[in-house]
């Protein structure tokens, strides 16, 4: 039975009860009813992809294409559920609807249905992060090997980087098990996990997209039954696929070819975290007999922000061309302000936030994004002091696991005898000393310790006593500094961790220009009235947010498929945004951090406003900044400089 043209209900801003292609503009139109064959939609900022997307999906059904036939993968649980919603708002809520899910929920589905066929038990558990980190240190440990030489976190990225290539344990062990110290002890690693996975019936997340793609490359009855099982597969977000998602994508596709995609090549942020970009890119040498739809009206933003976004992303060459246009009004220029400070950026901007919203903007449809989780603290301590409510995406700044790790260390180095702290910092870095060696030391049962216990209690000590005499001559700033690099973390985040683990540096090196604030004398009670700042500041972070409403905070990265009335994007600096801490400075990652700015700027649907400092304080010490090269790629026609200190507004 075919669903009805109407239903009665609101969906994405369109009454349901007019024809379901009403409202559409040429280009979704023919992506929508585009029915058959591998298509390629390229859908701009703000284009309607989502309603194409769901939209199409109706359509399928409509046209007599069974529900249970049709697959819809994206990259989110939260957008895999409002897909899902959506598509059974539009069909009614009665039958089938397609099988909507993240890649992952796709190759649990997969597993469960068919993975007795490699092993793999109808009932698995899935290991997350954590659990799989705890795996590999307990691997570590079996091989005698200290967390100090090698972190589970720097094995585990090693072995997922692996399987994201589609290695195996065996294969990646004999590859390595002559190479270099880190590969071949990750490898006998692997081997021990591996077992451990196998023992307790689970996977890791790793391997949800890795064990499907060797299911249906080693069994083609199962591969047969797939492709039967779904003969229209929708993937949202293309771009953001690695080389191991696109395999599944085609090998799923290769028997009815309805692989139907949907990205935006300008919008790729994630080639970090192993995206890669040619499967969009390259899609119609895969699939030479496919049509390629471009989406590039944008309902969303005014033509300024339209036009100011396409000056930026044409700067990339790594791209296919595409140029956003809008019906919309022109709209406000951008505007861009210089501060003095970090502290006085933020300042400016929350006042320009409270005149806002004094004139009537609600604080939910303000926006303040940053390039680096490090230039948060500033932002809040402005919004706290002006009275502005808000909400951080993500943890707050003195509530993040590197900075409380940090800040235990610090603590118990003014006073050894704090347990909690003890049992913290004993494990940030790891170095072998559990809660139990800890419980016989807090009991005064030293003699109890085995050899081993015993050495790695006494480095640890020494450690502590080392900070504590160095306390008294020390400025605050600058004890940040030395406990960063006695306690192991410099060399765990920075020297052997991943792209993520540097990140979280960074918010230890902001520490340390927040402590440079009371770098008014040496000794502990400077170091002691920093602390108290730091506690103060963590109590108030940890309250639960719960439905608090207010400004939004978030990285750029976290803004990606959102969308704010006004946004603010902060910390236009060069070397900052763009970042210099992407890795090589390769035309790639020029790219990709123009992109990311790309994204920034197609967040504003009405008013964008970009600001930096003419100094910035980073670990401590003073940096005089230039302004982001990405301002000149704007061009200042669209661009209005405000040269206000913020003190014009008044503050009641």
């Amino acid at each position: 039975m075919k669903p009805p043209d109407t239903c009665g209900e609101r969906f994405l801003g369109y009454i349901c009860k007019v024809k379901y292609l009403e409202g559409l503009n040429d280009a979704q139109k023919r992506a929508v009813q585009a029915s058959d064959g591998p298509i390629s939609v390229l859908a701009g900022a703000g284009s309607g992809k989502t309603r194409v997307l769901t939209t199409r999906i109706y359509h399928l059904v409509r046209t007599g294409v069974p529900a249970g036939e049709i697959l819809a993968v994206t990259f989110t649980n939260k957008a895999a559920r409002e897909m899902r919603e959506r598509v059974r708002a539009m069909l009614g809520n009665d039958g089938p609807v397609p099988f909507v899910a993240t890649f992952h929920g796709l190759g649990r589905e997969l597993l469960e249905s068919y993975g007795k066929a490699i092993g793999i038990p109808r009932y698995f558990s899935v290991y997350d992060r954590d659990d799989s980190e705890k795996a590999i240190g307990a691997a570590l440990k079996a091989l005698d090997v200290e967390t100090k030489e090698l972190s589970p976190r720097a094995v585990l990225g090693r072995i997922s980087r692996a399987k994201g290539a589609g290695m195996r344990a065996q294969e990646f062990y004999e590859k390595h098990a002559r190479s270099s110290f880190g590969n071949r002890i990750a490898a006998e690693a692997w081997l021990r996990y591996e077992k451990t996975l196998a023992a307790e019936k689970a996977l890791d997340f790793d391997d949800l997209i890795a064990l499907p793609v060797r299911l249906l490359e080693e069994h083609a009855d199962i591969r047969a039954l797939a492709q039967d099982r779904w003969r229209y597969i929708h993937i949202d977000e293309y771009q953001d696929t690695n080389e191991l998602q696109g395999r599944l994508a085609n090998m799923l596709a290769a028997k009815h070819r309805n692989l139907f995609v949907v990205g935006d090549i300008d919008q790729t942020i994630y080639t970090w975290r192993g995206a890669t970009i040619e499967n969009l890119l390259e899609f119609d040498k895969a699939y030479p007999e496919s049509q390629t739809i471009i989406l590039e009206r944008n309902y969303r933003s005014t033509k300024n922000l339209v036009d100011a976004a396409n000056a930026v992303i044409e700067k990339n060459k790594n791209r296919k061309e595409k140029y956003s246009t809008t019906e919309r009004e022109e709209g406000e220029p951008i505007t861009v302000h210089m501060a003095r400070s970090a502290e006085d950026e933020a300042h400016w901007v929350a006042l320009r936030i409270r005149e806002f919203i004094r004139g009537g903007t609600r604080p939910e449809d303000i926006s303040v994004l940053f390039r680096t989780n490090f230039q948060s603290r500033a932002l809040e301590e402005g919004l706290l002091r002006a009275g502005v409510p808000y909400k951080l995406l993500g943890t707050h700044f003195f509530a993040r696991k590197e900075v409380k790790d940090a800040l235990a260390w610090m603590r118990l180095a003014m006073d050894p005898s704090r347990e909690v702290d003890k049992i913290r910092a004993a494990a940030s870095p790891a170095r072998g000393i559990g809660k139990i060696t800890l419980g016989k030391l807090a009991a005064g049962d030293r003699s109890a310790l085995r050899a081993g216990e015993k050495a790695k209690v006494e480095a640890f000590e020494n450690i502590i006593n080392e900070l504590a005499h160095a306390a008294d001559a020390l400025i605050p700033s600058e004890f940040v500094k030395l406990v960063v690099e006695k306690s192991g973390m410099r060399r765990a985040l920075f020297e052997e961790g991943n792209a993520e683990d540097r990140e979280r540096f960074e918010n230890v090196e902001e520490l340390a220009s927040v402590a440079a604030r009371y770098d008014t004398a040496p000794g502990k009670e400077s170091i002691a009235a920093f602390l108290a700042e730091a506690a103060l500041a963590s109590d108030q972070d940890e309250m639960d947010q719960g439905e608090k409403t207010g400004v939004t905070l978030m990285t750029v990265h976290a803004a990606k498929g959102l969308e704010f009335g006004t946004v603010f994007v902060t910390g236009m600096e060069e070397g900052l945004f763009p970042h210099q801490g992407m890795g090589n400075e390769t035309d790639r990652d020029e790219e990709e951090e123009r992109r990311l700015f790309y994204v920034a700027m197609t967040r504003a649907k009405e008013r964008l406003i970009l600001t930096l400092a003419r100094v910035r304080k980073i670990y401590g010490s003073d940096y005089a900044s230039e302004p982001s090269s990405f301002l000149a790629d704007i061009g200042g026609g669209l661009m209005l400089y405000d040269e206000t200190d913020g003190m014009d507004i008044i503050e009641a």
